[in-house]
């Protein structure tokens, strides 16, 4: 019987939310300078860390309603673009936080299982964190939203057919990871030290480390 682990990004393996606000106040800065405009102009005030941890987890195109609700669909879609690309190009440069004992965790789970991630971000976005930590080679397969427009739930689905898995389970950090998870028919582990809760009784983990000793299947 194959029994894989497919993980979340943010909140669950790093955060990336300070990075991920200054290369979209770059982005910004540069989209209002090519229009004649202030950045204040566009946005009320600079993105913050804590704008970008209140929306991971959400599809690219409702972080774009949320952020940027002034200005008109083409523009806040041009926008965005521009600053998921900003942002892959940056975190490929930077990087983020990793959660403790990350890397060796990866390497202790991945003599039993195989490991996936499954996120909500643009496309680019996972290849940044695999390149930037050469994490490449505990993971057997990715798949994002950007890539297919598909929900999470289904790339859950997705990433486990692909991969001929008989049982999964997910690891992540808010309830929309434990609703998908209900939805691609897997089981469900939460990150409970990322960035939100989940209203049911599932198995959690204080800290990344101890997923290795938890009985998952």
């Amino acid at each position: 019987m194959k029994q894989g682990i497919i993980f979340d990004m943010d909140g669950t393996l790093w955060d990336s939310a300070a990075n991920v606000a200054e290369s979209w106040n770059l982005a910004i800065a540069e989209y209002g300078k090519k229009r004649g405009k202030k950045a204040e102009e566009i946005l009320l005030g600079d993105i913050t860390t804590e704008d970008i941890r209140g929306v991971m987890g959400k599809t690219m195109d409702v972080i774009a309603d949320i952020l940027f609700p002034a200005l008109e669909k083409e523009a806040r879609m041009e926008l965005l673009e521009l600053c998921c690309g900003t942002e892959n190009d940056y975190l490929r440069k930077h990087g983020g936080v990793l959660y403790p004992d990350l890397e060796k965790t990866l390497a202790k789970l991945k003599e039993k299982y195989p490991l996936y991630i499954v996120s909500n971000c643009q496309k680019g976005y996972i290849e940044a964190f695999l390149d930037y930590y050469q994490f490449w080679d505990y993971f057997e397969d990715i798949e994002c939203y950007g890539n297919n427009l598909l929900q999470k739930g289904d790339n859950i689905r997705l990433v486990a057919e692909r991969s001929r898995l008989d049982e999964a389970v997910y690891v992540g950090d808010i309830q929309g990871d434990y609703d998908a998870s209900r939805k691609a028919g897997v089981k469900f582990v939460h990150a409970a030290y990322g960035f939100g809760t989940i209203d049911a009784e599932v198995p959690r983990i204080e800290k990344f480390s101890q997923l290795a000793e938890l009985k998952l299947f």
